[in-house]
């Protein structure tokens, strides 16, 4: 019964989280937002890397370890997101809790198969800006500025399946299929104020919604071996073809007048005709290697490869951004003091850490936007079980406050629970 209330729970939180925004990034304006999932919280203490084989814990970024489950597993993150953005001229801190994925594997033998729910992209930016209309022979009292207020909220999510078969005891492969959707919306005013800021006319507005859809699918293999009596070798590979999302695209023009509480009045309003799209979701492949000794420490990395520079804006007439293959560079590992001490708690926590360097493959200003960022982590297992909270901790730096862009300073603080026990097991007693 309480499986079933704590898997209850779980599905609620991320229904209700969806609407959420996961970001307060200006970049997220872009392509279909800021792309979020870089693994569960394990994982993304590491630094992303995820070529390592786990018994309990589910790995949601290579179906081939499916496979490698032996209790059945709930997997559930959120993450609490701090950010401070920096131009040359101005600064502004913002904070956001976002879902990061929800996933149920279940072992059947040399099978395993997954489940589950992610929040893919999102995007999430509120932006402010005053321009002054100057002129050296106008009064003071006649001065005018242009007052612009944009915003955007929404994203892209996942709800995946997927298999993983053992073919021998070294080699796993796997694939999973994932149907993405989601809607994005931005509201965009205009507004010319006077020099005490009250408006001189009434202000424009631009409403824009695209309602996205589509499917795409990962293919992966791992391959494990021992090197010795204590030390394994690990590696792994996983693809995800070319896809593509439909986007059904909409726009309203209106007038509005604004009022003293700062709500508007709408004056006017008109749809307007805009062509439906189609986005093109890059093909991504994975390699990664490591080696150490089971439940004990192991060291890895991992090469990703995104072929982002096919990828494109929901609306054909949003410029200022274009799009190049992206990279990205993982680094990570754990530490176990000691896995089974019975007598001391701390020697059975895992300590993890991990670095990340990665191109996002978005280009403004001729300037590639590139984020690197520090990670450590601590799992902490659950008494009386084989469950574990795991809690991640990430620092890092997007962008550059330079060529009019804006530089993010972010920390995040991600919290895990990873629930593994034999759920299926018919009782032989009552």
């Amino acid at each position: 019964m309480i499986k079933k209330i704590i898997v209850s729970i779980c599905l609620l939180i991320s229904l209700s989280a969806l609407a959420q925004e996961g970001t307060a990034s200006p970049y997220s304006f872009y392509g279909i937002g800021d792309i979020k999932f870089k693994g569960t919280v394990e994982n993304h203490s590491m630094g992303g890397v995820s070529v390592f084989p786990d018994s309990i814990h589910m790995n949601l970024q290579n179906p081939a370890q499916f496979a490698s489950l032996k209790r059945t597993s709930l997997a559930v993150g959120i993450t609490y997101i701090k950010t401070k953005s920096n131009t040359e001229t101005e600064t502004d801190k913002a904070r956001r809790t976002s879902f990061d994925y929800l996933g149920i594997g279940i072992p059947l033998g040399k099978l395993g198969l997954g489940f589950g729910l992610i929040p893919y992209s999102s995007v999430g930016y509120k932006i402010r800006k005053i321009t002054y209309n100057i002129s050296d022979t106008a009064p003071f009292d006649t001065l005018s500025a242009i007052k612009s207020n944009y915003r955007g909220f929404g994203g892209v999510n996942k709800v995946f399946f997927g298999l993983g078969y053992k073919i021998t005891k070294k080699i796993n492969i796997g694939a999973d299929i994932q149907y993405n959707f989601g809607t994005i919306e931005t509201d965009n005013r205009t507004t010319e104020i006077n020099n005490l800021f009250e408006p001189i006319q009434n202000g424009t507005r631009e409403l824009n919604s695209s309602t996205l859809n589509g499917f795409n699918f990962d293919l992966g293999v791992t391959y494990q071996t021992k090197i010795n009596k204590k030390l394994s070798f690990f590696s792994s590979l996983n693809y995800t073809p070319e896809s593509k999302l439909s986007l059904n695209n909409s726009r309203t023009i209106q007038t509005f007048q604004e009022l003293l509480s700062g709500s508007i009045s709408i004056q006017d309003s008109q749809n307007v005709n805009v062509d439906d799209t189609t986005i093109k979701l890059p093909s991504k492949l994975s390699f990664g290697s490591g080696f150490g000794e089971v439940k004990k420490w192991l060291i890895g990395g991992e090469i990703t490869l995104i072929n982002s520079s096919v990828s494109s804006n929901r609306f054909n007439d949003i410029n200022g951004a274009t799009f190049e293959d992206a990279v990205r560079f993982s680094l990570g590992g754990y530490f176990i003091p000691n896995y089974s001490s019975f007598t001391n708690y701390y020697k059975r926590i895992t300590y993890r850490g991990g670095i990340r360097y990665e191109n996002t493959g978005l280009v403004i200003q001729n300037k590639s936007i590139t984020d690197f960022a520090g990670n450590i982590g601590l799992g902490f297992p659950l008494r009386g079980s084989i469950s574990n909270l795991n809690i991640g901790l990430e620092i890092g730096k997007r962008g550059t406050k330079y060529n009019n862009l804006v530089e993010e300073n972010y920390v995040n603080l991600s919290i895990g629970l990873s629930l593994s026990d034999e759920w299926f097991i018919k009782r032989k007693y009552d």
